[in-house]
Formats: C-alpha cells, sequence, structure tokens
C-alpha cells in the first residue's frame, strides 16, 4: 500500500511516500488504549505487527488469526521478556537481514498527587515503564532497526514538554523520554535511522486511563502513605479538593484516537518525519503553547484573558 501525509501530518492515500509491503513493526502496550488501535491500524494498511502485551490476553488481535499480526507477552520491566520478544522478532521476520522497519514505544502508566504525598516507590514504578521500559526496548531492537534504516517512535505527552501540579511522576517520566528521544536522533542520523516523538494531548475519554475508580483507589492511596506531618499540615479540605478536581477529568479530553493514529502512521512511513508531533485539540494546544514556552498565566489583556479563561488558568 502506498500512503502519503499532508501538511498537517495525517495520512492521505492519494500518491506514493514509502511502499509498506514486506516491513514489519513491533508496538508495545497493545493490551488496550493507542497501543491497541494502533496494531489494528497498521495491520490494516499492510504491515506484519508484532503486538506485545502485558498479558497477553489482547483476544481481539489473537482472534485475527492473521500471518502478519503476532501477539508477544511482554513487560517492558523486565530484561528476560524484553530479549525473548527479541529472540521472537528475529524469528519471525520474513528476511530478518532487512531488519525491523519500525519500534513503537507505546506501553506507560499514569498516576497523580502532589510531591509531598507521592512516595519515592511510586516516582520510580511510574519511570520504571514509561522511561526505562522505553530505553531497554529500544536498545534491544536497535540493531534491527539499524538494519532496515527504519524508524523508533516514542509516546511521550504534553506533558513531555510542560509540568503541572499533581503531575510530578508523570511529567518526569515524559520529560526523560523527549529527552532520551532526542539524544537518539542525533546518533541514529549517520545511521539512516529516524527518531520521533509522538506529544497527545488529553485523550482520557477515548483510553481510559483514568476513571473514577482509578482516582478513588489511587486518592486512598496517597493519603494512607503521606507522613502525618504533611496529612496535618495540608489538610483534608485541600487533599479532597484536589481529589475532586482529579474526578473532574475523567470525562474530559477527546473521544477520537484517529488523530494520534495519523500521526504514528506518519512517523513510521513518511520518508521525512517529523521530529514531534503534537495530536491535541485547541485547549490542550494553547495550554502547552503558553506553558511550554515558561510564559506565566498572567492576563495582561483582555484577549489573553480570554484565552486564559478557555484553557482553563486562573487570569491572576
Amino acid at each position: 500500500m502506498l500512503i502519503q501525509r499532508n501538511d498537517r501530518g495525517q495520512i492521505s492515500h492519494l500518491s506514493s511516500v514509502l511502499q509498506i509491503k514486506g516491513k514489519a513493526v513491533f508496538i508495545t502496550g497493545c493490551d488496550s488504549g493507542f497501543g491497541h488501535a494502533t496494531a489494528k491500524h497498521l495491520h490494516k494498511l499492510g504491515f506484519t505487527v508484532f503486538a506485545g502485551c502485558l498479558f497477553k490476553g489482547s483476544k481481539q488481535l489473537e482472534e485475527m488469526q492473521s500471518d502478519r499480526m503476532q501477539v508477544v507477552q511482554l513487560d517492558v520491566c523486565s530484561e528476560e521478556q524484553v530479549n525473548k520478544a527479541v529472540e521472537y522478532v528475529n524469528t519471525h521476520l520474513d528476511d530478518s537481514q532487512r531488519g525491523l522497519w519500525a519500534v513503537l514505544n507505546n506501553a506507560g502508566v499514569s498516576t497523580f498527587g502532589e510531591v509531598e504525598f507521592t512516595t519515592m516507590e511510586t516516582y520510580r514504578q511510574v519511570s520504571e515503564v514509561n522511561l526505562w521500559g522505553v530505553i531497554r526496548v529500544t536498545k534491544a531492537l536497535l540493531p534491527l532497526v539499524r538494519r532496515a534504516k527504519g524508524r523508533v517512535v516514542n509516546l511521550a505527552s504534553m506533558y513531555g514538554r510542560m509540568g503541572n501540579a499533581l503531575r510530578s511522576p508523570y511529567c518526569v517520566s515524559k520529560y526523560g523520554v523527549e529527552a532520551f528521544s532526542d539524544c537518539l536522533r542525533y546518533e541514529m542520523k549517520a545511521w539512516g535511522v529516524k527518531v520521533s516523538v509522538i506529544e497527545p494531548g488529553n485523550f482520557i475519554v477515548a483510553t481510559g486511563i483514568l476513571t473514577r475508580d482509578i482516582v478513588a483507589t489511587t486518592a486512598d492511596k496517597l493519603w494512607r502513605e503521606a507522613p502525618p506531618g504533611v496529612q496535618q499540615d495540608y489538610g483534608h479540605a485541600h487533599f479532597d479538593r484536589h481529589m475532586a478536581l482529579m474526578r473532574s477529568y475523567c470525562s474530559s479530553g477527546q473521544k477520537d484516537v484517529q488523530p494520534v493514529l495519523d500521526d504514528i502512521t506518519d512517523a513510521i512511513t513518511s520518508r521525512r518525519p517529523f521530529t514531534r508531533y503534537n495530536p491535541m485539540d485547541l485547549r490542550s494546544r494553547c495550554l502547552e503553547d503558553i506553558l511550554a514556552r515558561g510564559v506565566r498565566p498572567e492576563a495582561n489583556t483582555r484577549s489573553q484573558g480570554i484565552i486564559l479563561s478557555y484553557i482553563g488558568l486562573p487570569t491572576y
């Protein structure tokens, strides 16, 4: 199949950019969300897909009964499982000498909590998946990707370029993905490998990454594990307000993941992929642009006040 992007990075089928036939991609985190949707999307386009699943329980992918859809057991935190997955890819590629066209590091976890309520173990757990998992999988598959002069595509977030209250464990890990990707891009240039970052905005509703049950469970853990002095200083009223804010996000965000799929596909198939893609709605894009530039959220003019009110920032 021959495909092309337009100036926004979306895919059309009007003229050729890249021949897909015979190319294979490896995707992590295919149990659900972006990974699951991308695996089906790229398979439909004609790629051979190695779909890494934490629980090897993606029945929809397995039930496709296609030689081009290979479900692989994968915990990105496990050196052993990553190595076994690489062995599986090597033995199931049509031609291992041609290598693996692309690796998409999608597996990730999210959490929330103010710094003083968040344990060091939580910081470690989030980065173990979101950052060290990305590095672990990339290092293991790079020899195959270099052989193909292919692509490395890493899922970061709008929170990989801006911070926000309650999101430090997640932001720290995604900032790391951005830095790793930029360094790798310089190193891979000599090998003809392109490295891109996808920075999705708010897709909570579409992916189910945050639910009221998750908020309740996390809130209980945060309060229970907080030191007594922190509980006393902040107080339950302050804590409950922040948890109510997190609950309000559960029904927010874009409902369709297609913008993310379009950008991932472009990063994998375009002859000249962008270094960064920003699939997000206008509200998220405005927020990212303001905060990523280090601009203080102060409304000095009426127009600025309107913009800040629209994206949900206080107009001090």
